[in-house]
């Protein structure tokens, strides 16, 4: 009997990998009821490229289908198929981007995760809140796993497809509880912003996202560092190899700060280790070299629109700092009274703006003006901009030292 119900799991969970199965597995989710459950697995940290390496699909009445997406390419007669179908995902903004790289891109989504903050649940992870809500124990031992590995392990597949086939009875159990807390409308402008938010710019410098950066004090060192960090991210492009499992971040600082003359001073730099430290030398030092002679000398420190550390808002600018903490506070009741987080019920980084650079005339009209204008959503910006408001108006009687000493 065991060997049995092993065959059948085996059977149940075979990968689509062939156009002529995809299109087989297209028409029997088509023919399927109500939503379908979706997941992507990627390999970060693994790869360079945030691809799927695998994608499972979930609906009642079709059952489970795990796609191999690099051999089946183009996934466009699958997203018409389900065209007009409500997607279940769980934090939704982590998958969209690999699933619209193969051409699946939903017009509705349900997002479980968001659902879940909403609802006020502490823990959003996906095990958890399965466990919570449905009382099943789901067991997330390979999230973390290298999903271009080929042939994916059964015990990886069988995690794979429970990770979907969860998800529509998980999503109907949140539907009663956003209507018995009246946050239906709320969850539909996250799922909505969630699914129309723009992927991020590429960054500017994005060299100087390597780890402990700032501990490099020229601008020749910096000059190097940059060189190196583009040739390594030019070969980890190359070989869809994730950079720091080529050269650790560490080794490409130690050359950058000890600036070797020669290719063999570098080939001697103890700290300079890694899988292509030694084998790719000659690219290295010869990134060393363009950075040594450059006469484009990076900026001690970048030029962003980033707000200073709010804990440096005292020394930097006291007033947006005494504004930052009134509302914050208040809007801290607000997050209590709600049930939802309070990174939820604002993005931080709007309450900080706002507070930084308060509009004039100073009141609910213009600081919702300035939300919207951020990125907040209608239900954030009807729930928060007063609240601010009052908090901002009410600073100077509070903060005046002059009105404490009279009273």
């Amino acid at each position: 009997m065991a060997e049995s119900q092993s065959n059948q799991t085996i059977a149940l969970h075979r990968v689509v990998d062939t156009r002529e199965a995809y299109l087989a597995a297209t028409a029997a989710l088509a023919a399927g009821n109500g939503p379908v459950g979706v997941d992507a697995e990627r390999a970060s940290g693994f790869t360079y490229s945030q691809r799927a390496y695998l994608i499972q699909i979930y609906r009642r009445g079709a059952g489970t289908f795990l796609f191999d997406p690099p051999p089946i390419g183009d996934f466009s007669e699958l997203n018409e198929a389900l065209a007009d179908t409500e997607w279940i995902l769980h934090a939704a903004s982590q998958d969209l981007a690999c699933l619209r790289e193969v051409g699946l891109d939903p017009a509705r989504i349900f997002d479980t995760e968001l659902a879940a903050r909403l609802l006020g649940i502490p823990r959003v992870g996906l095990g958890t809140v399965v466990e919570e809500l449905l009382g099943i124990h789901l067991a997330k031992e390979h999230s973390a796993a290298n999903w271009s590995t080929r042939p994916l392990p059964e015990s990886w597949l069988v995690y794979a497809a429970l990770d979907v086939e969860l998800l529509p009875d998980l999503r109907d159990r949140m539907v009663g509880l956003l209507v018995e807390s009246d946050k239906t409308d709320i969850a539909d402008q996250e799922f909505a912003a969630t699914l129309a938010k723009e992927a991020k710019a590429a960054r500017v410098d994005p060299w100087r996202r390597l780890s402990g950066l700032h501990s490099l004090r020229g601008q020749r060192n910096l000059a190097v560092a940059r060189e190196l960090w583009l040739a390594r991210d030019e070969f980890a492009r190359d070989v869809d190899v994730s950079p720091g499992r080529l050269v650790p971040d560490a080794s490409l600082l130690a050359a950058a700060r000890v600036l070797p003359e020669t290719r063999q001073a570098l080939s001697d730099l103890r700290e300079f280790n890694g899988r292509s430290s030694r084998n790719e030398l000659d690219r290295w030092w010869a990134a060393i070299q363009r950075g040594r002679v450059t006469t484009e000398l990076p900026p001690l420190k970048a030029s962003n629109d980033t707000l200073p550390p709010p804990r440096a808002w005292a020394d930097r600018n006291p007033e947006a700092d005494v504004r930052y903490k009134a509302a914050r506070a208040a809007l801290q009741t607000v997050s209590d009274e709600l049930a939802i987080p309070l990174e939820n019920l604002l993005t931080p980084d709007f309450l900080r703006r706002v507070a930084w650079t308060p509009p004039e005339p100073l009141d609910a009209a213009s600081v919702g003006e300035v939300l919207t204008q951020l990125g907040a959503r209608r239900w954030q910006v009807d729930v928060t901009a007063q609240f601010i408001a009052d908090a901002f108006v009410a600073v100077p009687q509070v903060a005046d030292p002059v009105s404490d000493l009279e009273s």
